[in-house]
């Protein structure tokens, strides 16, 4: 199926006299989850996860994704003729470096301009520059193969309470109008879907499991308008847009609009988010000012009420991963339970708390040597029944008004090894220390990852992805610029320094191929905690409220501090979920949340 896909896609290259065909995981808007509509690279090459670059010659293709999919990807594109590229690892070229190697002079690249942003297609260009390579962006030649392809979704759009929100959309509006006059911009091109829905107070659902609408905006000093599909929208939302001081067009308005642009501006855009369409009908009479969003670093820092909620939904969401913990170590002796069926378990434990949404990403449910693939997703034939020995990894999360959760748990189902458990509590390690340390302000997630490895490496381990990530405000469950990475990003404001307010995942993990997987993730509140002759410190505040498996706890790897640390957690899940439980689940938990010593 795959190959007969390519070779449509093959022969369209040919009738359009393109030699290399790219593909992108990204919508309109530059997102990391796309809407149905979107998922062509999924559609042409077998590999489903959220991020990869499939580039299609003549001849042959390649398929670029990061270490989280390396396993997944290897399986998924066996038998489709398309190559694996292991971004990142040594011997593996870079996407641009491929296409100066296969390429000729006057080639011809081709890709949908909607579907790229401008910084990608700078990138992979720039050293194409002696070949004369020709630009054919305005061909969406995938879709043409895709046939039966879904249509543009038009879920309703709705808006968020002030009492969620916690500062109304007249005082966003004005901070980020702040922001792009400091930036001397006359006009900001905004893109991001979540920047969108968190600068409006709305939400919508043309993203599964993320809250966002499909739309753009353009903001001036004294007008905003924003570019949606009309049908999303009641009259009464649009009206109090209008009060609000946003007008509203169609979605596909905004390309015509910029076109006719009077000349002379300065347009503020970001161009690792700004597909590459938008930016070829702006104008070369206009100024451009390539900058970060300054949405984007806003709503990073969540207000007194966004993290008041982000707590209250996160005790939500630990009574229900906490009686799933509690089902699922019981029944694991006595029922037939597969990777799905413990999903559907979770899932049904959330839906029982109040004003639950849905989830915020699709489960990963993963026993035995699947816990190896960092974001395996079971389907029909991949399913497998858990069995009472081993480990199960759960990456879960849901979405409240509230706020959004994100945790994983790794759970002793019986008997395990002594590297099992080794493994399990050096993970575990790595997430109570990072969660325990005090810093001083300036401090940056690149300077703090190591404390999440170093039991780990102590041991000559790693794992192959970032410590932690920004968490949204009942939004996207990945959002930047605050993160645990061992590595610096390019741009200096995605190597964010910590602010008192920035909600972060802490998950580090291992993941011994065949074999098994620990991940343990809990989401961090950064907070102020003092401030000394040597400057202002900060801390984190845990957020998630879900027992660690002591059953998969070896002490000798612990110190006292962290055995006081484990205590002390533990100690804050108990008294925070068990007034939510019934008196049998409520007593299992005083057990599985015992003081233990070395």
């Amino acid at each position: 199926m795959i190959q007969k896909r390519l070779k449509a896609l093959r022969e369209l290259m040919k009738r359009e006299n393109v030699q290399a065909y790219i593909v992108c995981t990204d919508d309109f808007h530059g997102s990391e989850y796309v809407g149905k509509f979107f998922k062509v690279r999924a559609f042409l090459s077998g590999f489903t996860g959220s991020a990869g670059t499939l580039v299609v010659l003549e001849k042959e293709a390649a398929l670029w994704t990061d270490g989280r999919y390396f396993l997944q990807a290897g399986q998924q594109l066996a038998g489709s003729t398309i190559t694996l590229m292991k971004a990142g690892q040594e011997g593996v070229p870079e996407i641009e470096e491929y296409l100066k190697d296969k390429l000729g002079k006057g080639d011809g690249i081709g890709f949908d301009g909607r579907t790229v942003t401008t910084a990608f297609v700078e990138k992979i260009t720039k050293p194409l520059a002696d070949k004369e390579i020709r630009i054919v962006w305005d061909k969406d030649l995938a879709g043409e193969v895709w046939e039966d392809r879904p249509a543009l979704s038009k879920e309703p759009v709705w808006e968020l309470d002030l009492k969620y929100a916690g500062e109304s959309r007249p005082d966003k509006l004005k901070r980020v109008r702040e922001k792009i006059a400091e930036r001397e911009a006359d006009l900001f091109v905004l893109t991001s879907l979540d920047d969108i829905a968190w600068l409006l107070n709305l939400r919508g659902n043309d993203v599964a499991c993320n809250p966002v609408f499909l739309s753009y905006m353009l903001i001036e000093k004294d007008r905003a308008v924003l570019y949606a599909q009309k049908e999303a929208f009641d009259e009464k939302l649009r009206g109090r847009l209008e009060q609000d001081g946003v007008s509203f067009r169609e979605y596909e308005q905004i390309y015509e609009d910029l076109q006719k642009l009077e000349k002379g501006k300065s347009i503020l855009l970001d161009a690792d988010k700004v597909n590459y369409k938008i930016r070829m009908c702006i104008g070369s009479g206009q100024k451009l000012i390539e900058q970060i969003s300054p949405v984007f670093l806003l709503k990073a820092v969540k207000n007194a009420t966004e993290c008041e909620g982000m707590k209250q939904a996160h005790i939500k969401d630990g009574v229900a991963v906490t009686r799933f913990m509690y089902w699922l170590k019981a029944a694991i002796k006595t029922e037939t339970i597969t990777e799905i069926s413990a999903a559907e378990k979770l899932e049904s434990f959330r839906k029982e708390q109040e004003g639950y949404m849905g989830p915020s990403f699709e489960p990963i449910m993963a026993y035995g040597a699947h816990g190896a693939i960092v974001h395996y997703s079971a389907t029909e034939e991949s399913n497998i029944e858990l069995k009472p020995e081993g480990l199960f990894l759960s990456d879960t999360g849901g979405q409240y008004p509230q706020g959004t959760t994100d945790i994983t748990r790794t759970y002793a189902l019986g008997e395990l090894t002594a590297e099992e458990k080794r493994d399990y509590t050096l993970v575990m390690l790595g997430n109570l220390r990072l969660a325990a340390v005090k810093f001083l302000h300036g401090t940056r997630g690149v300077n703090l990852d190591f404390v999440a490895r170093e039991p780990l490496w102590e041991y000559g381990l790693d794992y192959n992805h970032g410590t932690g990530h920004g968490v949204g405000f009942f939004l996207n469950v990945h959002e930047g610029p605050n993160a645990f990475r061992i590595k610096l990003m390019k741009r200096e404001e995605e190597n964010a320094v910590f602010e008192a307010g920035m909600i972060t995942s802490d998950e580090p993990g291992i993941y011994i191929t065949d074999k098994f997987g620990v991940r343990l993730e809990n989401l961090i509140l950064c907070k102020e905690s003092e401030k000394t002759e040597y400057g202002k410190f900060l801390c984190f505040e845990t957020l998630t409220m879900v027992p660690f498996d002591l059953d998969a706890v070896d002490t000798s790897y612990m110190n006292e501090r962290d055995i006081r640390l484990l205590n002390e957690y533990h100690a804050k899940v108990y008294e925070t979920i068990s007034p939510y439980l019934s008196e049998e689940e409520k007593n299992w938990l005083k057990e599985a949340t015992r003081a233990i010593g070395r």
